[in-house]
C-alpha cells in the first residue's frame, strides 16, 4: 500500500467575476506522505491559502471555482466527495490552522465550549466528556484547564492560537494545513509556537503542510519545500536540495533577499519588480519579466517540470534541452 497520505494533481482553482477572472492556482501537483511536513512557500499572492481552501472545499463560489485536477486523500478523491462525507473528514482527518487566531475563534463562547464542540461532533462524546478532553487539549498546548471557561478576549494573541491549534488537533487529525500560523505573533511567541507544534506533530505522527513565506520557519519545521509563485509550483524538494542546491532563479532570489550575519553587505539584494497581476498573467515563463536570467524564449516558452533527482524538481526552461542550446542559470 502507498504511504502518500496526499496527492494533489493538475490543480486549477479560479475565481470568476463579472469584470475578471483570477488565475489563482494553475496546474499544481503535491505529495505529501504519511508523517511528513511539507512547507509551501511563496510571497503574497502566489495562491498558497487558496491551495489549502482547495484541498478543503472551502473555496467560496461564487465567485471561486475549482475548474480541474484531483486531491487524493489517503486514495479518496475530495473533488467528488458529498458534502456530508466532507464534513465527516473536515475536523476529524484534515484539520486546519487559520492565518488569524483573532477571527477564528467565536468571541461569545467560551474556549472550552469550542474545542467540545469538535469532540462532540467527531467522536460521538457527550457534553460532559467532550469538556474533559478539552481540558486536556489545553493542558497539551501549555494553558491551564482550569481556563476552559475564559473568553478568547481574556487571551493574548499566542495563547489564542494555542487554543486554535488545540482545537485543530483534538480528533487526531491524519492531516494538519497551518495557513502561516505564527504571522501575527512575536518572534518569541513565534518559537514556542513553532516548538509546541513539532512535538504535537511527533507526537500524533500527524503529516502537515506548512503556509509561510518565512524560510527561516520552513528550516526550523519541514522536512521537503515548495515553492510557489503566481499559482504554480516552480521548485519542489527535501529542505537539503532547496536549501543547499537552489536551481530556480526565483528561489535563488528568495535566499538573496534574506539577510547573512556572516556576510557583511550595505544592501539586501531583493527579488526586482513585484508578483504579477493574476488576471494578467505574463505568457511563457510566469517568472521571466522579473528574472535576471531570462531569454528571449522565456517570454514564449511555458516551462515543463524538470527532474533534477528523486525528489527535486524544477520548472525552469533553462534546465529543459531546448533546440538553441540550454539557459545557463547563475546562482
Amino acid at each position: 500500500m502507498s504511504s502518500k497520505l496526499l496527492e494533489i494533481k493538475n490543480l486549477t482553482i479560479k475565481y470568476i467575476t463579472e469584470d475578471e477572472t483570477v488565475d489563482a492556482v494553475n496546474g499544481i501537483n503535491i505529495e505529501l506522505e504519511e508523517g511528513e511536513t511539507l512547507g509551501l512557500v511563496g510571497e503574497t499572492g502566489a495562491g498558497k491559502t487558496t491551495t489549502a481552501l482547495g484541498i478543503m472545499r472551502l473555496i467560496p463560489n461564487p465567485p471561486g471555482k475549482i475548474m480541474e485536477g484531483e486531491i487524493l486523500f489517503e486514495g479518496k478523491d475530495l473533488l467528488k466527495s458529498s458534502e456530508e462525507d466532507l464534513r465527516a473528514i473536515r475536523g476529524s482527518q484534515i484539520s486546519m490552522i487559520f492565518q488569524d487566531p483573532m477571527t477564528s475563534l467565536n468571541p461569545v463562547m467560551t474556549v472550552g465550549e469550542q474545542i467540545a464542540e469538535v469532540i462532540e461532533i467527531h467522536e460521538k462524546k457527550n457534553k460532559a466528556e467532550a469538556m474533559i478532553k478539552a481540558g486536556e487539549m489545553l493542558e497539551l498546548v501549555g494553558i491551564p484547564a482550569a481556563r476552559l471557561n475564559d473568553f478568547p478576549h481574556q487571551f493574548s494573541g499566542g495563547m489564542k492560537q494555542r487554543v486554535v491549534i488545540a482545537i485543530s488537533l483534538s480528533c487526531n487529525p491524519k492531516l494538519l494545513i497551518a495557513d502561516e500560523p505564527t504571522t501575527a505573533l512575536d518572534v518569541t511567541i513565534q518559537a514556542q509556537v513553532l516548538d509546541m507544534m513539532n512535538e504535537l506533530k511527533n507526537k500524533f505522527k500527524t503529516s502537515m503542510i506548512l503556509i509561510t513565506h518565512d524560510l527561516g520557519v520552513v528550516a526550523q519545521v519541514c522536512e521537503r519545500v515548495a515553492i510557489m509563485y503566481a499559482g504554480e509550483i516552480i521548485e519542489s524538494g527535501t529542505l537539503e536540495d532547496i536549501f543547499n542546491t537552489p536551481k530556480h532563479p526565483y528561489t535563488h532570489g528568495l535566499f538573496g533577499s534574506i539577510p547573512n550575519l556572516e556576510i557583511e553587505c550595505e544592501r539586501l539584494n531583493p527579488i526586482k519588480g513585484l508578483m504579477p497581476d493574476p488576471t494578467n498573467l505574463p505568457k511563457g515563463c510566469k517568472f521571466h519579466p522579473r528574472c535576471p536570467n531570462a531569454k528571449a524564449i522565456c517570454s514564449i516558452e511555458i516551462p515543463k517540470t524538470t527532474t533534477i533527482s528523486e525528489k527535486h524538481k524544477v520548472k525552469c526552461l533553462a534546465y529543459e534541452n531546448l533546440e538553441n542550446g540550454p539557459i545557463i542559470v547563475e546562482g
